[in-house]
């Protein structure tokens, strides 16, 4: 999103991060004992603590909180002191369940002082936020993906041999509990050959014992049909490009969860866990927009999110779910085209800014 913001929008963007180790891992260039750094066209800043004294200069014209972080009081202070008056805007966790069409946009007037925040919902409707994607993303996509040569040429920078590529490729991201030792069974014990590459430190305990070795990036080992490569962690651009080469993709969370519907391939989600298995009725709104009627997929789904019934098994239900490929394969593409129509996040997120900027300079005259 900073990056779009930057070279889409020419906003100039600061990021503010508490962990640069892990930011690293996706983002190569960011140097983790930098306080204050350029990358990519954006300015990125390492936050120490809620502590700390800002001036009315050091405050953005949009400042943005991700998923209720709570900004430090001392910036919150100096916002008082800015005119024009920032926008505000909390930027919250992506659901399809249609409460957040009320909640999109609603103002919140600060407990103590002068100041306003908006609540802002990404979602699958034109009545929220929309999703973010970049205006070239599509056509990347599509130019990578119409070039078997060059997807080969990026799995063999993988590590990927000549079989790997040509099997059945599945990229697996998910949460530590997700049954994932049940379904390298049921690729080891199938007729088609799998190749399933995943990212260093995910689903540790499974991929340990699948290779008997330490599952640390460029392990790989066979068994049966299934061919398990430990891949780093790569830069965001190559995640895309991981997406858009594989069969399959097993995504988790909010991010890659996005990025897997713009890759329109086939993919299952694993919804981050809540107490009170709160995410298995996010898990249901979604599917209710995303899977009707693709009762292989629905099912695949609720059992990887342990949200299925005690009965269910991974080997019949990753058959029904390769039964149904060529269905789901389709829905993703006429999935995209509708979630395009509701426009880009980021664009939208900037849309809503001006309008109430206009109606705060109004409100001053």
């Amino acid at each position: 999103m900073a990056r779009q913001l930057a070279h889409e929008h020419g906003v100039a963007v600061e990021l503010w991060v508490d962990d640069l180790h892990s930011f690293r891992r996706i983002c190569p260039e960011v140097a983790t004992d930098t306080e204050v750094q350029r990358v990519g066209g954006v300015t990125v800043r390492h936050w120490h603590s809620q502590h700390g004294e800002f001036e009315a200069a050091d405050v953005a014209d949009i400042v943005i909180e991700f998923f209720g972080c709570d900004i430090p009081e001392g910036y919150i202070a100096a916002m008082v002191g800015r005119e024009p008056r920032s926008v505000w805007l909390n930027l919250e966790g992506l659901t399809a369940e249609e409460w957040v069409e009320g909640c999109h946009t609603l103002p919140s007037s600060h407990p103590r002082l002068p100041l306003t925040k908006h609540f802002f919902f990404p979602g699958f409707t034109a009545k929220t936020g929309g999703l973010l994607v970049e205006s070239a993303l599509d056509e990347r996509r599509r130019q990578f993906q119409a070039d078997p040569a060059a997807m080969a040429d990026f799995l063999a920078q993988l590590g990927l041999s000549p079989a790997e590529i040509a099997a059945q490729k599945v990229s697996m991201f998910c949460y530590p509990h997700a049954p994932v030792a049940g379904l390298f069974t049921a690729w080891e014990q199938g007729a088609e050959p799998v190749t399933c590459l995943v990212p260093e430190g995910v689903a540790a305990e499974a991929v340990r014992a699948f290779l008997g070795a330490e599952p640390v990036a460029g392990a790989v080992a066979s068994r049966g049909a299934l061919t398990l490569r430990v891949l780093p962690f790569v830069p965001q651009p190559d995640y895309d490009k991981l997406l858009w080469a594989c069969d399959v993709n097993f995504v988790r969370g909010e991010d890659s969860f996005v990025r897997a519907q713009w890759a329109g391939k086939p993919f299952i989600w694993h919804i981050y866990p809540q107490d009170e298995n709160l995410h298995h009725k996010k898990l249901r709104a979604f599917l209710h927009r995303y899977a009707g009627g693709l009762d292989g997929l629905t099912a695949f789904s609720l059992y990887w999110n342990g949200a299925g019934t005690d009965d269910q098994h991974s080997a019949a239900l990753w058959y029904a779910l390769r039964a149904e490929m060529p269905a789901i394969t389709a829905r993703a593409a006429e999935w995209q085209r509708q979630i395009l129509e509701n426009g880009d996040m980021t664009g939208n997120l900037l849309k809503f800014s001006r309008v109430i900027q206009s109606v705060k300079h109004e409100t001053r005259v």
